[in-house]
């Protein structure tokens, strides 16, 4: 067999059987997992599902309005997930999480189809909207843990940071370690996983791409590709989406505006 193998509803009831056997697991132990446990196994099939079906007549059509537009669909989605995920707020964050990706993602994606691999037509849709979603999946957890660095910095060490400013320091002096660090931690989560991949990790992509019929070799390469393309993104909409907290929370005047950073709910 050279193609994938079929999988019908049997198949997938027999591996939504492992996730009830985790289910079980944190009923045994009391972890308090399951309701999490149910919520994330239901959105993953319903997500998937009405992906795999919407994605139908969008592949078909071949129209450059109707791809962009499921692009544009993503970026937006992923945005509100990165922001989700911080513990910490400043006004505009959801709109400086989704210009970020925005620049980063939709930037990587299309240097990728259009002149990497020079695809024809550049918004392919089999090309363009899996990379797009893979560098989004990736990049949006770089801008969840650097935001949530930089605004926790900010608040809980903002003694370090106007005693700097008090010493002459401008804003961007006296923020440069908080950036720093924020970036570093943005960053850990893709440097680990290019430090392991090959040796005790195969990828998704290159999984999806074997059990599909493509030969290794050349599945390897597209890996080894996609993993450069999340990694230049990562770091771009980190450090775009830090810095535009940065702008966000220090004045014209070079004051750290502790009052406009609050706790998520507050």
């Amino acid at each position: 067999m050279t193609g994938p193998v079929p999988i019908g509803p049997g198949q997938l009831a027999l591996g939504a059987s492992l996730l009830i056997a985790h289910g079980l697991l944190s009923l045994g132990l009391q972890l308090g997992l399951e309701r999490k446990l149910l919520i994330a196994g239901v959105r993953t099939v319903v997500q998937l599902l009405l992906m795999g079906w919407l994605l139908v007549p969008v592949f078909a059509s071949g129209s450059a309005a109707l791809v962009l537009g499921v692009c544009t669909v993503m970026i937006v989605l992923a945005a509100r997930e990165s922001v989700g995920r911080v513990s910490r707020r400043y006004r505009g964050i959801q709109v400086a999480a989704t210009v970020a990706l925005f620049v980063a993602g939709g930037s990587t994606a299309l240097l990728a189809s259009g002149v990497i691999l020079a695809v024809d037509p550049w918004w392919s849709p089999q090309y363009l909207i899996p990379m797009l979603g893979m560098i989004l999946g990736n990049a949006l957890t770089g801008i969840s843990l650097g935001l949530d660095r930089a605004l926790a910095e900010l608040d809980e060490g903002r003694g370090r940071v106007e005693a700097l400013l008090a010493l002459g320091a401008t804003r961007w002096e006296a923020s440069r370690p908080v950036a720093a660090e924020a970036l570093r931690t943005g960053l850990v989560p893709i440097l680990n996983a290019m430090s392991a991949v090959g040796l005790v990790t195969i990828p998704g992509m290159m999984t999806g791409q074997i059990l599909g019929g493509t030969e290794p070799s050349l599945a390897a390469r597209y890996q080894i590709l996609i993993l450069f393309l999340i990694a230049f993104a990562t770091a771009l909409g980190t450090g775009l989406s830090v810095l535009f907290a940065l702008l966000a929370v220090f004045d014209d005047q070079h004051r750290l505006r502790g009052e406009r950073i609050s706790t998520r709910g507050s």
